[in-house]
């Protein structure tokens, strides 16, 4: 193909071919023909209003007396369930502290692994009211109401209450002879 091409077109380094044989593609982006019209840069209404955060009102709480006796209900029986696994862990560490170096299996052992079974059941009663506290809270929310101020501190308290009886649980566990 080449023999037909002037002498001063073949001699051309291959850079320079592949630029002669693109502007004919390149001529097709020149958009000769293209008339859509394309959106403007300039500033728009919208722009102009800042990026400012829109001033929220604040939601007036109203009272919920059925909610307010489901709230005291449950702190009664927290504290009760709270009372409980005080008066049985006194007695499981008490059971640990015999355990202590005796063989797996002996009585002292059996004894502190069935307090620690009863200071389980117990942690897990306050478990089943965190999650009570918990669903009236997503009820709550579910009716896009508001978080309601005594729930959520009962809830805190009876996070705090189950995480330290989870703590105080796997302290004595591990107090005692595993093998």
């Amino acid at each position: 193909m080449t023999q037909f091409l002037p002498s001063s077109i073949r001699n051309l380094p291959a850079i320079a071919w592949i630029g002669l044989l693109s502007l004919p593609m390149l001529s097709a982006c020149a958009g000769g023909g293209d008339r859509t019209p394309y959106p403007s840069l300039a500033v728009r209404p919208v722009e102009k209003q800042g990026f400012a955060e829109p001033v929220v009102k604040p939601v007036e709480l109203r009272p919920d007396p059925a909610l307010d006796r489901d709230i005291a209900g449950i702190t009664d029986r927290l504290g009760t369930v709270e009372g409980e696994f005080t008066t049985a862990h006194d007695r499981a560490e008490a059971s640990a502290r015999a355990a202590r170096g005796q063989r797996v299996g002996s009585d002292a052992w059996l004894a502190a692994q069935t307090d620690l079974a009863t200071l389980d059941e117990i942690r897990a009663r306050t478990s089943a009211l965190l999650t009570e506290i918990d669903d009236r809270a997503i009820a709550r929310a579910a009716e896009l109401k508001p978080d309601y101020p005594a729930l959520t501190k009962l809830r805190a308290r009876a996070a705090a209450i189950s995480e330290r009886q989870a703590a105080q649980i796997s302290a004595l566990t591990a107090s005692l002879p595993t093998g």
